[in-house]
Parts: C-alpha cells; sequence; structure tokens
C-alpha cells in the first residue's frame, strides 16, 4: 500500500527541502496610481509647445521686420540723396550730350546725325509725367513727409546721411521690439501701435536721435498691456500661418529692395554708402568735364 493511499502525507525530496529555506525575495512595491496622474499633469500641453513656438515665431518675425525697415530706409535715402547730390550733373551731361549732337548735326547735314541730335534733345527737355510731377511728394503712403511740412508750413527735414547714425539704429531697434504692432492682442491697442510706429518710422528714415529719444520716453511711459495668455490651438495655429505668410511678403519685399536699382548699388558699398555717393559724384565730375572739352573742340 502507498503512502497516498494510507493517508500519509508524501515526503519531498532535498530540492524541495531546500527551496523552502531560501529567504523569500522582498516584493517590488508597485507605482501608484497619484505618482502617474502627477507626472501626467506636469508634463506640457501640446498647446504650451504651440504657444512658444508661436512666441518664437512672432520673434523672428520682429527681427525680420527691422531689418527689411533698415534697409528700405537705407534705399530710400541713397535714392533722395543721390538725386539731390547727383541730379543737377546728370542734367548737365544730358546738356552737354545734346550739344555735342547738335553740333555735329550742324556740322555734317547728315539725316541720321539730325535723328540723334533731335533724341539727345528730347532727352533733356522731356514733357513730364505724373510720376514726375509728382516726384518726392507721394510715396506708399500718401504723401511724402517732406510735402506734408511743405503743405503745413513746416520744415522740410532730408536725410542727412544714406545710413543713420548706429545710435539712431539702436534706438529705432528697441522700439520696434517693445512697439511692434504684431505683439498687440486686441485691435485697439494695434491700431495705437500702428501711429506709433509710423513715427518711429519717420523719424529713424530722417536719423533724427533726439526724436527717437523722445519717442522712447513716450513709449515708456504709456499704458502697460498685459499679454493675455495664449489658449485654443485653432487661434495658434491661425496665428502661425499668418506670421508665415507675413513673412513670405517681406521676403519678397526684400529682394525687390536688393534687385532694384538703388539697392544694386547699395551692394557695391555696404560698409559706407555715403562714400559711394561721393564717389559717384567725382566720376561724373570727370564725365562732365570731358565733355565740356570735346564741344569746346567741336565749336571753334
Amino acid at each position: 500500500m502507498t503512502h497516498e493511499a494510507a493517508g500519509v502525507p508524501p515526503t519531498r525530496n532535498d530540492d524541495d527541502r531546500q527551496d523552502d529555506d531560501r529567504p523569500a525575495e522582498p516584493q517590488q512595491p508597485q507605482q501608484p496610481a497619484q505618482d502617474a496622474q502627477e507626472a501626467q499633469d506636469a508634463a506640457p500641453r501640446p498647446e504650451a509647445r504651440l504657444a512658444k513656438a508661436v512666441q518664437v515665431a512672432e520673434q523672428a518675425l520682429i527681427e525680420f521686420e527691422i531689418a527689411v525697415e533698415t534697409f528700405r530706409v537705407e534705399v530710400e535715402n541713397f535714392s533722395r540723396l543721390h538725386h539731390q547730390k547727383l541730379g543737377p550733373m546728370y542734367a548737365r551731361l544730358d546738356e552737354l550730350d545734346a550739344q555735342i549732337a547738335e553740333a555735329r548735326a550742324a556740322r555734317t547735314g547728315d539725316p541720321e546725325d539730325l535723328r540723334k541730335a533731335k533724341e539727345a534733345r528730347d532727352i533733356v527737355m522731356p514733357m513730364p509725367g505724373v510720376d514726375e510731377l509728382f516726384h518726392d511728394w507721394m510715396d506708399g503712403d500718401g504723401l511724402s513727409p517732406e510735402a506734408s511740412a511743405m503743405l503745413t508750413e513746416q520744415p522740410v527735414r532730408p536725410p542727412k546721411r544714406v545710413r543713420p547714425s548706429e545710435e539712431a539704429r539702436k534706438l529705432y531697434r528697441e522700439l520696434a521690439r517693445k512697439a511692434h504692432p504684431d505683439l498687440a492682442q486686441d485691435e485697439p491697442e494695434r491700431e495705437r501701435r500702428d501711429e506709433f510706429i509710423t513715427r518711429v518710422n519717420a523719424a529713424y528714415g530722417r536719423g533724427d536721435v533726439e526724436l527717437l529719444k523722445e519717442l522712447a520716453a513716450e513709449w515708456a511711459a504709456g499704458p502697460a498691456q498685459p499679454l493675455a495668455p495664449l489658449s485654443e490651438s485653432e487661434e495658434l495655429y491661425a496665428r502661425l500661418e499668418w506670421l508665415s505668410r507675413r513673412k513670405e511678403l517681406l521676403t519678397v519685399l526684400a529682394k525687390e529692395l536688393e534687385e532694384g536699382a538703388i539697392g544694386s548699388m547699395l551692394r557695391m558699398a555696404p560698409d559706407d554708402p555715403d562714400q559711394l555717393l561721393e564717389d559717384i559724384g567725382e566720376q561724373l565730375l570727370g564725365e562732365v568735364s570731358r565733355r565740356e572739352a570735346e564741344l569746346a573742340g567741336m565749336v571753334q
């Protein structure tokens, strides 16, 4: 009869006894559900990351707009000073070319020389067009500052240099970063900033350091506008899309400025555009002298 049949508990082998003699391994404590919930709550929400991306994009766009605006001011100032300083020399060259062509035609009587003489004279005295009649009186925003000054009997303040001074550039950048309309959270605040930045741009275009300082003090004394918290992801995505479109438009404007005639000239002397005007003036004076000598030799 077996032990099982007799009701006697069966004996265990040595391995079984050794297993029982081993100390029980400590159980790993389970992570409380509360800790998991706290970790989940501490993770940044997708809206928070998107809000940060919008903030970074806004700052990048403002810096880009500042760069484009400073270059636009240089292009505009270069164009005005170029016309102011060198315009009379170009007019003198056109007049000398017409006189030389007329002297040659009078000497030869050749129909082709007569035609060229007429063309040269037409260049000197063209029929003015609308753009020429309103030259320097209109800009993209309507009347230019010079035209407004004339109509209001205020003194005209043309730019002194192509590139405003470093102090003016620093003041302008600081004001543009603080008061940029893109930082507005509602339409009334945007309108206030638009009006203020328009005055800042005009002062910077003239290189008026004192007026820029006054504007800086005015802005510092103005009402502090609390930043409204960015919320819904749809609004944030819409904001990012608007910033992207704005950057594309500025990129097109920057390319047009760089590829224009004045922008191309500025690229010839990026470090000292004012000296470039002086160099061009000297070259034109040399051309005037050569043409005057040629004309004198023809009429003797």
